[in-house]
């Protein structure tokens, strides 16, 4: 699959000419993440599992007036090592290198006891929100090391909240991944390369819905502070938090 090349901003704002790309871009966080990103300047590559929320987002940031973003449909779910290779094949020709990687796409189909969860849907789970992003950004690495700042953002979870009774492999899914960016951030230390973690405050998604579904969405906060938090990250002011786990409910 090819990619649809976008002009690059011309702009003094915080993440101009870098290419970043956004997993989850057709979700609640990663939507408002593209729209910021693309406000500040990045020329982004949206990926997500539906093709039409894609276009959505696409055509919002076209009306903005932001650089023309990629669009790339990948169903993690199924996606193996040569879809990322061909993923990383294609940024390289159109683009030459990344400079940021945010891993907002999950899969959380709502809290259920182990032993009533079938076991094609742990596998689903731990395929979208811990496989599939780890197989992604090791496909993109050297594309990452071709750029002077490149940043990786792990979206994460409270892990005394996700280890408890029924979220399942979603909750030791995000405890792993607090596991990667551990690792990868100490691998990764002296390169080019910075690995950050994020966990976000309650945020107004269906994600949360899922697991909310009595809390009265009114009272939860859209995405937009959170989003503009992983901007702040991407960004060479990012540097401060390199190697670290951003948790916002601690900066409240």
């Amino acid at each position: 699959m090819s990619l649809s090349i976008p002009v690059s901003a011309t702009t003094d704002a915080s993440l101009s000419g870098r290419v970043v790309l956004v997993t989850g871009a057709g979700g609640g966080l990663g939507g408002e993440l593209s729209r910021q990103a693309a406000a500040a300047g990045a020329n982004l590559i949206l990926m997500g599992r539906r093709v039409r929320p894609l276009e959505k987002l696409y055509d919002e940031i076209v009306a903005s007036g932001a650089a023309e973003p990629a669009i790339y449909p990948m169903d993690l779910e199924g996606a193996g090592p040569a879809d990322f290779a061909e993923l990383a094949a294609n940024i390289e020709r159109e683009f030459g290198r990344l400079d940021g990687i945010v891993h907002a796409a999950a899969h959380f189909t709502g809290l259920t006891a182990h032993a009533q969860v079938p076991p094609e849907e742990w596998l689903r789970s731990i395929q979208v929100n811990l496989n599939a992003p780890v197989a992604l950004s090791l496909a993109c690495l050297s594309l990452l090391r071709q750029s002077p700042d490149a940043a990786l953002l792990w979206v994460l979870d409270d892990a005394a909240r996700v280890g408890r009774a029924h979220w399942g492999a979603y909750g030791v899914s995000k405890i792993a991944l607090a596991g990667v960016v551990s690792q990868w951030a100490d691998e990764l230390e002296n390169t080019s390369i910075r690995v950050h973690g994020l966990i976000p405050t309650p945020m107004r998604t269906r994600l949360r819905a899922r697991a909310y579904f009595a809390e009265n969405p009114a009272g939860v906060a859209m995405p937009a502070a959170v989003a503009a938090r992983c901007v702040d990250v991407l960004a060479a002011a990012g540097m401060a938090w390199r190697g670290k786990v951003r948790d916002l409910n601690a900066e409240v």
